[in-house]
């Protein structure tokens, strides 16, 4: 029980923080500045990471900056106010980043304009669906070893589509439930303590106040621990974290 607990904690908070830390705050926002030597490395570490949920940067960076343009409007591409369910919110977000992905939707040129990561042969690797099988077939193969009753499959989807799983709690949650500090003209919460089980990341009030502000914190009880490992990763001049 408990290795897989430890595995489910690791593999969770792991490919979050790449979520938070590349394909966010840097694929999209460019909040912070560092080498092509590391961010090679934070590329190659977000898809291992992610693994079989891998998200390719390029796309999701053009997919968030149409989400802050048009926030909880008709042309969100994931505003839970014009969906029925989370089912429905993920499905056409992932026909939006399934366009992106393959340049079949060609978006405004504002939404590409600034830096986008890209690395071509990691990203057809990454997204191609033998890979991704691949990846699932070693979460399978960890449980059939280490777990004690077959009850801890259910975990397994999870493992699966991580990262539209994070995505989808973040832009469902992070739109309609807990509390405002600002006034952003859209519907974006903040919730706490539950911020912290997403690394910063359910605190979309604050942060589409000022979208380029790395610390999506900003009251003394919010905590943003992506923001806390990028401050240890500038103080040792892996990163440059650039002020809003």
């Amino acid at each position: 029980m408990l290795v897989i607990f430890l595995f489910f904690t690791i593999h969770w908070f792991l490919s979050l923080f790449f979520h938070s830390f590349f394909l966010h705050r840097f694929a999209t926002h460019q909040m912070y500045t560092t080498s092509k030597t590391w961010e090679k490395a934070f590329y190659l570490m977000t898809w291992l990471l992610q693994g079989s949920s891998y998200l390719v940067p390029r796309a999701y960076g053009v997919l968030h900056r149409m989400h802050h343009e048009h926030s909880d409007t008709e042309k969100d591409p994931h505003s839970p106010h014009f969906f029925k369910d989370v089912w429905q919110m993920m499905k056409n977000t992932h026909h939006m980043f399934r366009g992106l992905v393959t340049r079949k939707v060609v978006p405004d040129i504002k939404f590409t304009q600034g830096y986008l990561p890209e690395w071509d042969r990691l990203d057809k690797l990454g997204n191609h669906v033998l890979t991704r099988i691949v990846f699932a077939s070693l979460y399978i193969a960890f449980y059939i070893q280490f777990a004690p009753n077959y009850w801890y499959f259910i975990l397994l989807p999870i493992h699966f589509f991580m990262g539209a799983v994070q995505g989808a709690i973040v832009n469902w949650c992070g739109h309609k439930y807990g509390y405002t500090n600002y006034d952003n003209g859209d519907q974006s919460k903040n919730s706490s303590p539950w911020g912290f089980l997403l690394m910063g990341e359910l605190f979309q009030n604050n942060h589409h106040f000022d979208s380029q502000d790395a610390n999506f914190a900003k009251k003394w009880y919010e905590f943003d621990l992506t923001y806390m490992i990028m401050v240890l990763l500038d103080k040792a001049r892996i990163i440059k974290i650039i002020p809003s």
